[in-house]
């Protein structure tokens, strides 16, 4: 899809109905990026959210990941996190064990099987966040990911102050 031309317009008050609002944009766009990608792994049995953690541990320690990292790293509740790893420590992409210093602590690793998944899966997502920041003019793309990620950064510091 190529660049569309960007004009913003003014803003209109902040409650007027026609007025761009930044929890319907981000759920939009999370949501329809999370299917396509969703859609195009589909064939490899793993979720986007499965995927996340394999680029979460690929990335980590070979000792692995703590559970409650896990779960601060994906931005997710711990039942939820441990639900997904329950998933994928069946399906033979993770490995969780008790953590030696801490027995209250799992750790968790990537196993061959996972890293397989994990770089077959990696080259589908940089091909779709290509395809989608195609959007953007090219000069904008870097800005637009750096204000991504300042606005994901304030609203977890909210999060955190409450």
């Amino acid at each position: 899809m190529p660049a569309r031309e960007s004009t913003v317009p003014l803003p209109a008050p902040i409650d007027a109905p026609d007025r761009r609002r930044l929890p319907p944009l981000l759920r939009r766009a999370w949501f329809s990026l999370n299917q396509a990608f969703r859609r195009r792994i589909h064939h490899l049995d793993i979720t986007p959210d499965q995927f996340t953690l394999l680029r979460w541990l690929t990335e980590s320690p070979p000792q692995g990941v703590t559970q409650r990292r896990i779960a601060d790293l994906m931005a997710s509740d711990p039942n939820t996190v441990a639900s997904l790893l329950q998933r994928m420590t069946a399906s033979g992409l993770i490995s969780r064990q008790a953590d030696p210093k801490d027995r209250r602590a799992n750790r968790v690793r990537l196993l061959p099987k996972g890293k397989r998944v994990y770089h077959k899966a990696r080259k589908i997502a940089i091909d779709l966040q290509a395809e989608v920041l195609q959007a953007l003019p090219e000069p904008r793309r870097e800005a637009f990911l750096f204000d991504l990620e300042t606005l994901a950064d304030a609203c977890r510091e909210r999060l955190d102050a409450e």
